[in-house]
């Protein structure tokens, strides 16, 4: 789970903050769509997302539709660490292969050893997609951790300070 925490924090800052009708920024910070367009496309392809007029700068904010889904201690915890380690190398490869898809956005574990392991969000059209993706995870798989989902609303283009 340490390789996921600089990708977490890399794609926290990445992004720029959208404008109604001015273009958002790739990651690269070439010009890419306005903010119109992605809506057109998120709707096209079937996400929930609705937009808003920041009363403080009178920018248009779009909001999308995410599922967080939340990585939690499961029942089956007794591996040798030999096994616990495999499993853990196969679940950084799941999540791998999510951002690779497009289908996470933000993962990583949580800093102290409580119950909830850590967290990933997934861009997904459904709750159901994401709970698919979610329980395809070898930690899950083996009982090591249970996932709980739920939607989460977060405007495109923005970062955490």
């Amino acid at each position: 789970m340490k390789m996921i925490l600089p990708l977490f924090l890399t794609v926290l800052v990445s992004c720029g903050n959208p404008k109604l009708d001015r273009e958002i920024h790739s990651k690269n910070n070439e010009p890419s769509k306005t903010r119109a367009e992605i809506k057109k496309e998120l709707i096209d392809k079937g996400y929930e997302v609705f937009d808003y007029i920041d009363e403080e700068t009178k920018d248009t904010v779009l909001m999308q539709q995410y599922f967080i889904a939340f990585l939690k201690s499961g029942p089956n915890r007794s591996q040798s660490k030999k096994e616990a380690d495999s499993l853990q190398s196969l679940h950084l490869g799941h999540l791998g292969r999510m951002y690779e898809l497009g289908y996470a956005d933000i993962s990583g574990p949580f800093g102290d050893n409580g119950d909830i392991r850590g967290i990933t969000i997934y861009n997904t059209p459904t709750y159901e997609i994401a709970d698919s993706l979610a329980h395809m995870d070898p930690m899950v798989k083996a009982g090591r951790l249970v996932i709980e989902i739920h939607p989460w609303w977060a405007a495109k283009g923005f970062h955490l300070r």
